[in-house]
């Protein structure tokens, strides 16, 4: 049914949600996995540090920017019309809530559950007397020789910390040798220091084991670094700095250089948040935030370790089974049997990985046959996240030594990737790998691979095209897509692209791919548009996208207008979500859903029914203004009748998932699908991994 009401504002901020806010949501609904009774709890356990490392980041990134976005008068703004002042007093309130509630799931939650278990983090003062003397040698021998106090004076001023270094500032009273009344001494942990010790066994049952945190082992020992001093105090802090590189890739000549030298600086940038023990003196608080530059809303004080990530040692150090996520072995389509010959796969059929279910082998293993084969003539990739130890890497070094022409367009700038990058790109440029690093001013982030291949005394050519980076690790934690295929018109596309990226020309003409920053979005638009007239004209119209996030206003606007004039729409967003469903009038016929699994969705998939001529698009982009307008990016069509129908059938299964789905409402909050007694339970990801892979 038609509903547009064509006197609806859509440039209105009051129909925007604020991303840095969905982008906080997203974190929490993360920490809410640590409260699931179905994880197995040490993955609850490894929940609550993800949660703690995505805020690092969130403060690391976006916070940081919005407070270089005042410094400087960046007068730029969101859809939603928030100042970035706004944005940061709304930012700081509810990073308080999700703080506040990652220590009490910790401690009212976790720790008396793993107690229960056998795995016991002990404070100070549940020590035993042994406990307490090997924790003292393990300190003097251990730990002190490598610590380096600093008294503060005059000729010690307060030191430049390391971002995200664990810190503690000691009160002290007396004279030292010197004859000079100290007051406070800093002391910086180092980061070779374990942050969690695990204590000797002591004879009890299999699977008992009890840690200490580092903080614990200084805090109960530091008077023994301050000889002839008493320690009245000494507590932990952490401060977060703007770790996003200062690059002006307009005036650099060298970019591998100039990103190398900005790496040595990442580590002290400007201070964004500070956190301290909860139980520090207000008055050595706010000394510390007077020395670090914060005012009292960036400071936060904790209930625990300030670094919960650290604990994540413990998911490594303890062998339960039970208690982690089954293993499973990676499976492979039925159309490609372990061990085949990929080229002449390829000659016959498109075949469609789904990551993690299936392996990423394939990708791997075509890449060494393309280096082995004497009729194979060049090889071109695009790396994004990749690391310099791959045996993707391994492959086009091995391809370049036999002689092949070997080309990587390599992007430096993959955020807190860039030191694997340049090491990355300088292994590939000694062994005579053509390296280039794309286009100024333009992220290179599509994923291809393209092999030149001489057949019958012609050249044919072969893809791979995918909406995740070409890194194996990866490929078992988050769900993406892998497209391979010898059709002659995609892969004219991808070569097209290539050279776009590794010369100098005009906007190439594609066949069959959608490309950022030039056809991306209008293509997607037109797809919109041509869901609307049908709908309009009583014809079926439906569209589901599914991607990390959904943020650009133009999009967003064109998915309003969609569901005013009927159309069903079904938003699969991870991430970020600025849309709000379920207006009456504008967005009634778009439900926007999230799901937090054991896998990082990650899969980006457009949907248009196109009055029963269906059309699916996988691609490397997100809905966001940088993916579609400030990068280099690539949407492929899935044509092949039954690939296309093995991703709708996916799409369906995640829209029925009522185990880990998450629905947002309109003012930005999301709550969890429950599925009442009546209705089959439905999880998306359990429901794949059965189905495509195998678990033991």
């Amino acid at each position: 049914m038609t509903t547009e009401n064509t006197t609806i504002d859509l440039d209105n901020p009051d129909l925007y949600l604020n991303r840095d806010l969905s982008l906080l949501e997203f974190n929490w609904r993360v920490l809410q996995q640590a409260l699931d009774q179905a994880v197995p709890l040490l993955e609850r356990l490894n929940y609550l540090c993800i949660s703690s490392t995505n805020l690092d980041e969130f403060f690391e990134v976006r916070v940081a920017g919005l407070i270089q976005q005042i410094e400087i008068s960046d007068l730029y703004i969101e859809a939603d019309q928030v100042t970035p002042q706004e944005a940061l007093k709304l930012i700081k309130a509810r990073a308080h809530e999700i703080v506040e509630e990652q220590y009490q799931v910790l401690n009212d939650v976790l720790l008396p559950e793993l107690e229960q278990e056998g795995i016991q983090v002990l404070s100070r003062a549940n020590w035993t007397p042994e406990q307490t003397k090997w924790l003292r040698t393990y300190f003097l021998e251990q730990i002190a020789p490598i610590l380096s106090p600093m008294g503060l004076d005059s000729a010690h001023p307060f030191p430049r910390l390391l971002n995200k270094s664990l810190n503690f500032i000691v009160s002290l009273i007396g004279k030292d040798a010197f004859g000079r009344n100290r007051g406070f001494a800093i002391l910086q942990a180092p980061r070779a220091l374990p942050r969690i010790i695990e204590l000797p066994n002591e004879g009890d049952k299999a699977g008992t084991h009890r840690f200490v945190f580092l903080s614990s082992i200084i805090h109960a020992f530091a008077e023994d670094l301050f000889y002839g001093m008493k320690v009245k105090g000494c507590y932990q802090f952490r401060v977060t700095r703007n770790s996003d590189l200062a690059i002006d890739t307009e005036e650099t000549s060298d970019l591998l250089s100039a990103i190398a030298d900005e790496l040595t600086h990442r580590n002290y940038g400007d201070e964004v948040r500070l956190e301290i023990a909860h139980n520090c003196p207000e008055a050595m608080v706010d000394f510390l935030r007077v020395q670090c530059g914060m005012e009292e809303d960036n400071v936060y004080l904790v209930n625990g370790p300030v670094n919960l990530s650290r604990m994540q040692a413990i998911h490594s150090l303890v062998d339960r089974p039970e208690l982690k996520f089954k293993p499973f072995s990676q499976g492979y389509p039925s159309t490609l049997p372990s061990g085949s010959d990929l080229f002449a796969v390829l000659r016959k059929q498109d075949v469609l990985l789904h990551h993690p279910y299936h392996s990423f082998s394939p990708v791997i293993d075509l890449v060494k046959q393309a280096a082995s084969d004497p009729t194979v003539l060049a090889i071109k990739q695009t790396l994004y996240r990749t690391g310099a130890k791959s045996p993707i890497v391994d492959a086009l070094v091995a391809a370049s030594k036999a002689g092949k022409e070997v080309t990587v367009v390599i992007e430096l700038r993959a955020r807190f990737d860039e030191a694997e990058n340049v090491t990355l790109a300088s292994r590939l440029q000694q062994a005579a790998v053509h390296v280039v690093y794309g286009i100024v001013g333009y992220k290179t982030h599509a994923k291809m691979l393209l092999i030149l291949r001489r057949e019958n005394n012609k050249l044919r050519q072969y893809a791979h095209l995918g909406t995740g980076n070409y890194h194996r690790s990866t490929s078992r934690i988050y769900t993406d897509y892998g497209f391979l295929t010898s059709d002659k018109q995609i892969t004219e596309d991808v070569s097209n692209l290539f050279v776009q990226l590794t010369s100098l020309g005009k906007v190439p003409k594609t066949n069959k791919l959608l490309h950022a920053p030039f056809t991306l979005m209008d293509g997607l638009l037109s797809r919109i548009n041509r869901e609307i007239s049908h709908a309009k004209e009583g014809k079926s119209a439906h569209i589901i996208i599914k991607v990390n996030s959904l943020v650009e206003p133009t999009m967003i606007s064109a998915l309003y207008r969609a569901s005013m004039a009927g159309v069903k729409i079904d938003l699969i967003t991870r991430g970020i979500c600025c849309l709000k469903p379920g207006i009456s009038g504008l967005s009634e016929n778009i439900h926007v859903r999230s799901i937090i699994g054991r896998f990082l969705e990650h899969t980006r998939i457009y949907y248009f029914d196109n009055d029963g001529d269906t059309e699916v698009w996988a691609a490397s982009a997100d809905l966001m203004k940088r993916n579609l307008l400030r990068r280099v990016e690539a949407c492929f069509p899935i044509q092949a009748k039954q690939l296309r129908q093995q991703i709708i059938d996916d799409l369906q299964l995640y829209l029925a998932d009522n185990v880990q789905a998450w629905q947002l409402a309109p003012d930005g909050r999301y709550q969890r699908i429950e599925q009442d007694e009546h209705t089959e339970a439905v999880c998306a990801q359990s429901t794949l991994l059965e189905k495509m892979a195998k678990t033991y």
